[in-house]
């Protein structure tokens, strides 16, 4: 009987992305907060009230995907309080590490979710369970489902080309920073805890200068959300902003995007285009 409603689920899931409209991408990557985690403070609840706006249901299905910290159990219980008990969505988890997960399982959670919520932790470690289990290719169901792609930390930069990982950092080395390539769904650089993590401000910059790709650079509270082909950034801390970064013709250069407004995409993720469509607060 188990047989038969594995193959049922797979044809079921093969028909419906035949016939399946590719729905607009929709992401909310966040530079750093708190969701309740070893009992601290929540600061994180505009983010996560837009992300549960965005899916346009009462109750969305919400799919949390803690590899970053091997399925941290108090981590999980944050989710399942914030998402689950406060603002009403249904919560399932995604554990790949220490288990044995079965592909079909992994796509029809994925498949299912209305949101897919990333968390922190050691992204170099995240992104390399998700491509032994093949996660990293599962995860374009979730894009075209306009499933609401999301998360803080390790959990902004998966969905970026790349971003700046303290994953190989260490007691003797607790600084030390590498390049994590994401999912490349958005195709920039991206560097979370901007203001707080000091030792990361010129370590991005030199990453921008080696790799020529332009960088968004997220301080803790503040986060960048697009839609389809435009963006806003969104901040719960007053002083929390982002930055466009990149380097032209041997000079740095940054601006800070504003706040609260959509504006086109493509104006920040090019050196060239339409940078005077956006107002230069710096």
């Amino acid at each position: 009987m188990q047989w038969f409603l594995h193959i049922l689920r797979k044809y079921i899931y093969h028909k419906s992305l035949f016939f399946k409209i590719k729905q607009l991408r929709k992401v909310i990557a966040i530079g750093g907060g708190n969701i309740g985690r070893d009992d601290q403070r929540i600061n994180t609840t505009l983010f996560d009230r837009e992300i549960i706006r965005l899916t346009e249901k009462k109750n969305p299905k919400l799919l949390f995907v803690p590899t970053a910290t091997a399925g941290c159990n108090r981590y999980c219980e944050a989710i399942y309080k914030q998402f689950g008990k406060k603002l009403g969505c249904t919560v399932d988890i995604l554990l790949l590490i220490n288990k044995d997960p079965i592909s079909w399982v992994i796509q029809d959670k994925i498949g299912r979710a209305d949101i897919i919520y990333v968390g922190e932790g050691n992204t170099y470690q995240m992104m390399k369970y998700w491509r032994k289990h093949c996660v990293d290719k599962m995860m374009k169901t979730g894009l075209d489902n306009g499933a609401v792609l999301c998360g803080s930390s390790a959990g902004s930069i998966a969905w970026f080309h790349a971003g700046l990982s303290d994953s190989w950092k260490s007691e003797k080395n607790p600084e030390k920073l590498i390049k994590v390539n994401g999912l490349n769904y958005i195709d920039a650089l991206l560097c979370p805890h901007y203001n707080t993590e000091i030792h990361r401000q010129p370590a991005f910059k030199k990453l921008l200068k080696r790799t020529r790709q332009i960088g968004i650079a997220l301080d803790d509270l503040c986060g960048i959300e697009i839609i389809g082909n435009e963006f806003q950034i969104l901040s719960a801390g007053k002083d929390a902003i982002a930055r466009k970064m990149w380097w032209e013709r041997g000079s740095y250069k940054e601006i800070v995007l504003p706040k609260n407004e959509f504006y086109s995409l493509d104006s920040i993720l090019s050196k060239y285009a339409a940078s005077h469509q956006l107002p230069l607060v710096i």
